[in-house]
């Protein structure tokens, strides 16, 4: 009997002393907040004041927006501007006069019937030769024979086929172009670039105006507005190349050179074929050369454009982190009694960071959208008035709106981290 009233007062007091103790630990659940739980916070905390929400994301709107503008509109103008060197650089062949480095007594490298040479090539659309004329010291240019001798313009003269004329690709204000009947006839006619005709004063071809270089006069038949090649011509006062040798004498040294304009793809031909096709006796009297290709320098200017582009975004961006992060920060403050009945209720202060984190995120992730829902509808506006093609890359679209979320969720690191550390007796004394 002696032991097992011993058993019974031991199994008594094993039983009280777990009652003292408590519940058992796998009777406490741990208190855990959802995911689905967080979002439904953070988007209540945002409803809750739309219009601070609203101004709060205004930066990032303003950030991400910038971001996707600027990445477009670039993208979009690098579009642009490559299609229109690349044609031209791809249709354009310069071929130049070396005769008098490689021969001393040579003549000069281009044959008299150099244009119709080039033009029975394949490809061709037009090409000439092209020279500045060497005019005797003190020579000037002047719309009257008194201007002429007394008072005239320094300005340069250009002797040219009307191949290099036409191959120059020019839009005349007024009158036409020089042909081949005035350069086989020798004819004394001048084109004026418009800034040319504007120093010399000279307003309209219908009167038939004459400019004279030094005391020879020239008829004026046209006057060019614009050209796509040898821009130089707009201020220059061009003549015909067969006159030009007549009157002035034939180009010294090197200075001619044959500008050809050929179809897309067939400049490399051209340029193999063009020495030997002017001259089979000596191709080496002449050397075709591409012009420079201007991507390097295109590349630098754009890249420039978009760093100095993409600060200005980034500012942007700061600015928002930083309303985002006083609103949050301003949020804590205000809900500091709702942050202790939490904590009292048995919420961790990792589940109050994440509430914080998840409302700033929310806020930035939103202003990533509308931002970039509006760079997204600027690079198509501005790419409808200019007639252009835009061009959005998708990674930019896709990334944009990760960054605002990114820019929130660093906003509300500090915020968060301050909620955290709210002791609940405190906050509810508050």
């Amino acid at each position: 009997m002696t032991g097992r009233v011993r058993t019974g007062i031991r199994t008594r007091l094993r039983i009280r002393g777990r009652r003292s103790e408590g519940p058992p630990r796998s009777l406490v659940r741990p208190s855990r907040l959802a995911v689905r739980d967080a979002l439904a916070e953070s988007l209540a905390g945002i409803l809750q004041r739309p219009a601070r929400s609203m101004l709060t994301a205004l930066g990032t709107v303003l950030g991400v927006g910038s971001f996707v503008a600027i990445l477009g509109l670039t993208a979009t103008t690098s579009s642009q501007i490559d299609a229109r060197f690349s044609v031209l650089s791809a249709t354009e062949v310069t071929v130049e006069d070396v005769a008098r480095s490689r021969n001393e007594f040579a003549g000069p490298g281009f044959p008299a019937d150099a244009d119709r040479r080039i033009e029975r090539l394949g490809g061709v659309r037009n090409a000439g030769v092209y020279y500045g004329v060497h005019l005797p010291p003190g020579t000037t240019v002047s719309s009257s024979p008194i201007g002429a001798a007394d008072g005239g313009e320094r300005l340069d003269v250009v002797a040219a086929s009307p191949g290099a004329l036409r191959a120059a690709v020019p839009t005349l204000d007024q009158g036409r172009l020089f042909d081949d009947y005035h350069s086989e006839t020798r004819q004394r006619v001048a084109v004026l670039g418009a800034a040319t005709a504007a120093r010399l004063g000279i307003t309209t071809v219908a009167t038939h105006p004459a400019v004279f270089i030094g005391e020879e006069p020239f008829t004026v038949v046209g006057i060019i507005g614009d050209v796509e090649r040898k821009a130089d011509l707009l201020l220059s006062v061009v003549v015909p190349r067969t006159t030009a040798e007549e009157v002035f004498g034939p180009p010294q040294g090197s200075d001619a050179r044959m500008l050809i304009a050929t179809e897309l793809g067939a400049a490399q031909q051209v340029a193999e074929l063009a020495p030997t096709a002017l001259r089979p006796d000596h191709p080496d009297y002449l050397k075709a050369v591409a012009p420079a290709d201007p991507k390097s320098l295109r590349t630098n200017v754009s890249s420039d454009l978009g760093q100095l582009f993409l600060v200005l975004a980034g500012i942007c961006l700061i600015i928002g982190a930083v309303g985002i992060a006083n609103t949050t920060l301003v949020a804590v403050l205000e809900r500091t009694g709702e942050i202790g009945l939490r904590r009292a209720l048995g919420a961790r202060g990792r589940h109050i960071s994440l509430q914080f984190l998840a409302e700033s995120g929310a806020l930035g992730a939103l202003g990533g959208l509308v931002g970039t829902s509006l760079g997204s509808v600027t690079v198509v506006l501005v790419a409808v008035i200019r007639e252009w093609t835009p061009v959005i890359h998708p990674l930019t679209v896709l990334a944009a709106p990760a960054i605002g979320l990114l820019t929130g969720v660093l906003a509300g690191l500090y915020p968060a981290w301050r909620a955290s550390r709210i002791e609940p007796a405190e906050a509810l004394r508050r």
